[in-house]
């Protein structure tokens, strides 16, 4: 599958409701809303329920605000036996001027419920080639920091 036909865009518009204490976007409300785009690019690719693994890397580059439209463009980047990498590129797009501003970035890590192992994707654009090319090194630091935690006590009692 080419991995633009994974592309899922989806646009929301920011309400007071969804406002932190500094008046921005609330991160929370943003990762959900990361979240459901990523699950659609996921789901192209597999045809089957997918379930969030991880968030591997988020970067908030700039708040949201009221009013604006927020974009996500999500589409998968990576896939391996049963666990596939979706990256996530999230806009502003200031309503009134017109100007668009990239707000925050992701990468997600989808596991595939039981089923034939997951089909491989092909980089067909620019952007997808630089972004595919990552894949493996990125997916050997999230392993390595898993195995990190390996026999640490994560139990929050004292």
């Amino acid at each position: 599958m080419k991995m633009s036909e994974t592309k899922a865009v989806t646009t929301h518009r920011v309400f007071p409701a969804q406002l932190n204490e500094h008046e921005t976007l609330y991160g929370g409300q943003l990762l959900y809303w990361l979240d459901e785009a990523a699950s659609v690019a996921a789901h192209r690719l597999a045809r089957r329920g997918m379930a969030t693994g991880a968030l591997d890397n988020l970067q908030f580059l700039a708040p949201g605000h009221l009013g604006q439209a927020i974009e996500f463009h999500s589409v998968v980047t990576g896939v391996g036996r049963r666990s596939m990498e979706v990256f996530t590129k999230v806009i502003e797009e200031d309503l009134d001027a017109g100007s668009r501003t990239l707000i925050a970035t992701a990468f997600s890590t989808f596991v595939a419920n039981p089923g034939p192992d997951l089909n491989s994707v092909e980089a067909d654009q620019p952007e997808l080639v630089a972004l595919a090319a990552g894949y493996a090194a990125r997916t050997a630091a999230n392993r390595a920091r898993r195995h990190a935690l390996d026999g640490v006590d994560l139990s929050l009692t004292e």
